[in-house]
Formats: C-alpha cells, sequence, structure tokens
C-alpha cells in the first residue's frame, strides 16, 4: 500500500478533485508506476523500433515514436540504449513537447533542461536542423544533460549552464519557441519517488511559484514576437500552475493563453491541461501554451556585451598559457557527411549549429556546442565520441557491425576480434546503430569506448 500522505496535500487534493476523485487518485498510488521509453527519431524518422525491445508495449498516443514498458521489463540494459536508440521517459512528461510543437529550422530554447528527455525529444522533432540552445544553471545536472544530448546523437545543440537572468542578455528576443518545464513541488512524482512526497510541506507550493515566475520573466525576454511558449510542471497544485499563468498574464498583456490538443487526451480549450495518474497512463502533469503577440515593439538585438570577470568556461578551452594543438578532421567520413561550420577551440574542432555565434555565448558556462567531431591526443587528432553517436553507418568511411553479444562486450571495454578488416578507425555498429570508434590494428579492433561510460559487471 501507498504511505500516508502529507496533511496538507490531501485536503489539497480533495479540494481539486472533489471526493471521488481524491479517491480515485489514492487507488491509482496504490497502482505500480507507469513507464515509457521514445524511440529516438533521429535513427528512426518514422518511430519504429529496428528490432525487439525488452517490455515495448503500445504506442504512447501523445508523442510519435513513444511506447509504454510492460512489466518488469529493463530496456535500459540493452547496448542499444547506450547507443541512443530510446529514451527511457515518464508518459506524461512527453506532453510538453508534442504542446509546443518545435519545427526544423527554428530556434528552441529549453530553459530548464536536465536531465535532457525533453531536450532530446526537442531535438527528434527538429530532425536536425536549426538550433536548440539546452540550459541547467545547477552544475551536475548541466553534466548529465550533456551526456545525454551526446548520446541521442544531436548534433545542433548547445548545452549551457546559467540562471535565466544571465542567460537572457545574450538572447534578447531570439527564440521562436521555449520551453519552461518549471522546478516544482514535485506532486506529480509522489508515487515513482517516495522522497518527493517526504519533501513537500504546505510552503512548498508558495516557495516554487515565487521562484517560477522569476524564470518565466526572463524566458519572456527571450521570445520572438509571435513565438511560443510552453510552460508546464510535474505537480498538480493550482498555485505553481493556473496561479502562476495567471500572475505572469496580469504582467505581459502581450502574452495570451493558447488552446491546444494533444492526441489522446482531453482538448485544452483554456490554454491549459491537467494531466493525473487515475485519469491517464502517466504520473501527472500540467502543460499550457502561451503565444507572445507578433505587434510587440521588442526586436533582436545585437547581442551585448558579457561582464568583464565572467569567462567562457567552453570544455574546449585551453589551458591558460598552453598554446592550443592544432586539429585536423579524421578521416573517417563517407561521402555522405561534410562538416561544415568548424570551430577550433583548444585541443578540440567543433561544428557549430546553425543561427549561433561564439560571440553570443561569451560569459556563459558551456557544455557543448554544437557537435565536437575531434580532440587532440598529442600530435594525432582522435574523432571523438560525440561525433561516433551522431554519425548515421552510411556516412562513416569505415563501419563494422556487431551481434548484441559483441556490443555488450565492447561496451564493457573488450577488444574485439572482427576478422581481416581495413585499418584505422572504424564506426561500430549493432542494428543500424552506431555504438562508438574501433580501431582496426594487427587483426584486432582496439577498443575506443571511454572509459567513463564502460559497463561494470
Amino acid at each position: 500500500m501507498f504511505q500516508q500522505l502529507p496533511e496538507g496535500f490531501e485536503s489539497q487534493m480533495k479540494r481539486l478533485l472533489g471526493e471521488a476523485g481524491f479517491f480515485a487518485y489514492l487507488d491509482a498510488l496504490n497502482q505500480p508506476y507507469t513507464r515509457a521509453l521514445r524511440v529516438n527519431l533521429l535513427l528512426r524518422p518514422d518511430g519504429t523500433p529496428p528490432c525487439p525491445i525488452d517490455g515495448l508495449g503500445a504506442p504512447v498516443p501523445w508523442a510519435k515514436g513513444a511506447y509504454f514498458v510492460e512489466g518488469d521489463a529493463r530496456p535500459g540494459l540493452s547496448p542499444l540504449h547506450e547507443g541512443g536508440l530510446f529514451y527511457m521517459q515518464e508518459p506524461s512528461a512527453l506532453t510538453a513537447v508534442t504542446a509546443l510543437d518545435p519545427q526544423p529550422g527554428e530556434r528552441v530554447l529549453d530553459l530548464c533542461a536536465a536531465p535532457g528527455g525533453k531536450s532530446t525529444q526537442i531535438a527528434a522533432l527538429m530532425a536536425g536542423q536549426g538550433l536548440l540552445v539546452c540550459n541547467e544553471p545547477v552544475p551536475n545536472r548541466a553534466q548529465i544533460l550533456s551526456r545525454n544530448v551526446e548520446r541521442m546523437g544531436v548534433r545542433n545543440a548547445v548545452v549551457v549552464s546559467a540562471l535565466p537572468d544571465a542567460l537572457a542578455p545574450r538572447f534578447p528576443a531570439f527564440f521562436d519557441r521555449i520551453l519552461v518545464d518549471a522546478p516544482c513541488s514535485g506532486e506529480g512524482m509522489f508515487r515513482r519517488q517516495p522522497e518527493a512526497r517526504d519533501e513537500w510541506d504546505a510552503d512548498s507550493p508558495h516557495r516554487c511559484a515565487d521562484r517560477q515566475m522569476e524564470i518565466l520573466e526572463q524566458a519572456a525576454k527571450m521570445l520572438h514576437p509571435g513565438g511560443t511558449m510552453v510552460y508546464s510542471t510535474c505537480t498538480f497544485n493550482d498555485i505553481e500552475n493556473e496561479g502562476v499563468l495567471k500572475r505572469f498574464l496580469a504582467l505581459h498583456p502581450e502574452f495570451t493563453l493558447q488552446p491546444f490538443a494533444l492526441p489522446g487526451l482531453p482538448e485544452a480549450k483554456d490554454g491549459y491541461l491537467h494531466l493525473y495518474p487515475h485519469e491517464m497512463r502517466g504520473e501527472g502533469h500540467f502543460v499550457s501554451r502561451l503565444n507572445k503577440s507578433a505587434d510587440t515593439s521588442e526586436t533582436e538585438s545585437p547581442v551585448q556585451a558579457a561582464p568583464k570577470k565572467k569567462t567562457s568556461a567552453h570544455p574546449a578551452a585551453s589551458a591558460k598559457g598552453k598554446a592550443p594543438a592544432p586539429i585536423a578532421l579524421p578521416d573517417v567520413f563517407s561521402d555522405a557527411f561534410t562538416p561544415n561550420r568548424l570551430y577550433a577551440a583548444g585541443d578540440a574542432l567543433w561544428m557549430l549549429p546553425e543561427q549561433i555565434s561564439i560571440e553570443r555565448l561569451h560569459g556563459l558556462r558551456v557544455l557543448r556546442t554544437g557537435l565536437l567531431l575531434a580532440h587532440a591526443e598529442g600530435r594525432r587528432s582522435e574523432p571523438d565520441h560525440a561525433l561516433a553517436m551522431a554519425l548515421r553507418p552510411e556516412e562513416a568511411a569505415r563501419t563494422a557491425n556487431l551481434t548484441i553479444e559483441q556490443a555488450l562486450a565492447y561496451q564493457a571495454g573488450e577488444t574485439l576480434a572482427l576478422g581481416d578488416l581495413p585499418g584505422g578507425y572504424t564506426l561500430l555498429c549493432c542494428e543500424g546503430v552506431s555504438l562508438g570508434w574501433g580501431k582496426q590494428a594487427g587483426g584486432m579492433m582496439k577498443n575506443h569506448y571511454p572509459k567513463g561510460l564502460r559497463r561494470r559487471n
């Protein structure tokens, strides 16, 4: 049985749901939580997996390429998960990006992006075209975000770690769409994460609402006139949901709520949607969609100068006093892939996304600037693991196909005997999914899977 809920929370939910709805909600909390996975549309544009996946169930109606996961299956243990074929994601959390409806070629911001489920969902719908900026203020969470962006093979993302008020001056009236999946009191996580319930108190919604207002204020500055913003939370109370929207709209008459409809869910006629675990297959979410009037006088302006005391903490920046090594493009590409917009920083070579300049990022902590193509190892130029994750097999000069068993061994760091293959860096693949680099020499495939990512028995 589900443990007792906080007293203040019970009274709140009875007020929101009514007596019958509250007891239906309690019954739902005594059931196992719902899981889903989302097939990476960058690899499989039709959303179908190339092979059986453990526990794969019915499609999730409101998200292309998403499927419910049944029973006690553990698809995350598959080597194809580490290869970026799919992302494990809570079903109701998929609604926010569907409501945002990002399009290829646009400029999109995910303002509170960790751990990366929604960012990589946005990237998949953008199909590698345009610019995606993923921001997470908390440094250790930003690292997780960056890792997931890399794992899912995203080429056109910039990952930064900044407070919203530091980001806004760099991107005035810049983005076509902004997702604010705001930090919240987490009432929709009570079934899946009991610690969220234990941390809740009657003041939690009020504290979170003030923070959410601050975030929305900065987001409003970064949205281009005529743009769309989705505000979402994984909580139920009206203080953080309708209450925050009411406060925000009172200060911003240029914004209006925009009705929307998601497949398999009630229509959001008022511009927002409540999802509860007793009414759908998911843990619960709140989603709203706002439009910024195209008639506002705001226009995108040149980026402001960064504060003098701050410096870019780009991961590719060279150490103080150390000259960067020259970086050459590694010989790993077929004619199907032509790197462009190259940017060398320190001992790394990047491919910049469209519609972004390095100057706009000065003064921010940047973890990822598009696609990391190569890094220097002494006098050599080595293809980076991020490049392997982003390349399709047909875009690599040399490939080798692995069985599932070989893929597991490769991800554990083992050297593979794959027969008589051409020498040099080889993109190792399984079921058409790129896993990483190997280097054929002396009849053996030397393992170049990053040590920090290797499987442990």
